[in-house]
């Protein structure tokens, strides 16, 4: 329950020596980390008094319940995910905050710093905790995260930050692109241009420049990718990165997929959510430190075991 304890501090410099100590050695120079963005839910739906308990929409069953978003900043080589920094988001709208934080937590010790950073906007907690992860010296120059953060602003505020990002673009015709010397949407890019015929990886890539209010803000590559689900749909990758190729980009985005095996692991095995029933929100950061850490000493175990590079594989064929 200490607020003079900091557990975000404590997981991004323990991620941060297995990387440069045991992950990087086996991997080789050329291949492209990259830093991965999301969120799951942190359920406290029979909580009462769990301090700056807010009302969050599940994504899964389509409801508001009560608990909290636990945002989790990731790195990944492709085969090893580690998780770097987190925040456990409660919500910017005081409607939809159900406690307030503790007013007896000085504002200026770690504690109130962290309750500050909770009741922010999620688009700006990921670039406080970008910022955090560049100082920390994490080897990647790619960002991925899926289509809730994908907007133009966000692409521009990520790139000024020295990252190129990777990430699933929005359908919607409140994201515009300026292509062709047209303002138009992704649907309407992909009817405008001619598509690749055959069994190709991906359908139409278009350069343009993401927009906001009409001003340009970044240079941006559009690949359009069959849903393998729905042959008839399609989905729409966005980069920054414009020297990378179209196989190129869509391989980088696979690598998104290593924080969903992170949170399904610590849900239904490291018991993120039913290991913790305190109505203090230090002992829930706290708590969701300790369970990053063990989930860092399973990947490292795991690479050690399964990496042909590795000492441990050395003795095992030795037997």
């Amino acid at each position: 329950n200490s607020c003079h304890t900091n557990g975000r501090r404590f997981t991004l410099s323990l991620a941060a020596r297995i990387i440069h100590d045991t992950i990087r050695p086996l991997t080789n120079a050329t291949r492209r980390c990259a830093i991965i963005v999301d969120d799951s839910l942190f359920s406290r739906s029979r909580s009462k008094r769990v301090e700056l308990l807010a009302r969050v929409f599940d994504h899964v069953t389509h409801k508001y319940t009560k608990g909290f978003r636990l945002l989790v900043i990731g790195w990944s080589d492709g085969n090893t995910f580690l998780p770097l920094t987190f925040c456990l988001l409660s919500t910017a709208k005081e409607k939809n905050r159900l406690n307030a934080a503790a007013s007896s937590v000085d504002a200026r010790s770690n504690g109130g710093k962290q309750r500050k950073l909770a009741q922010m906007e999620a688009p700006a907690v990921v670039l406080s905790l970008l910022r955090e992860v560049r100082a920390a010296g994490i080897p990647a120059h790619h960002v991925l995260f899926d289509t809730w953060f994908c907007s133009p602003s966000s692409l521009k505020a990520i790139h000024d930050l020295g990252y190129d990002v990777a990430a699933m673009a929005k359908k919607t015709s409140k994201v515009r692109y300026l292509c062709g010397g047209k303002f138009l949407d992704a649907k309407e890019i992909y009817r405008a241009n001619k598509k690749r015929r055959g069994r190709s990886r991906y359908l139409l890539s278009v350069e343009a420049v993401a927009t906001r209010k009409g001003e340009s803000l970044v240079p941006v590559r559009l690949v359009f990718v069959r849903n393998r689900n729905n042959r008839k749909q399609y989905l729409v990758l966005v980069t920054t990165d414009l020297s990378l190729s179209e196989e190129e980009v869509i391989q980088l985005y696979g690598k998104r997929w290593g924080i969903e095996v992170f949170f399904k692991a610590c849900t239904s095995y490291l018991r993120l959510v039913k290991d913790c029933r305190s109505v203090s929100y230090d002992a829930m950061t706290a708590h969701v430190a300790i369970v990053c850490t063990r989930y860092m000493l399973l990947a490292v175990e795991e690479r050690e075991n399964t990496d042909n590079r590795s000492l441990g594989e050395l003795f095992y064929l030795s037997l």
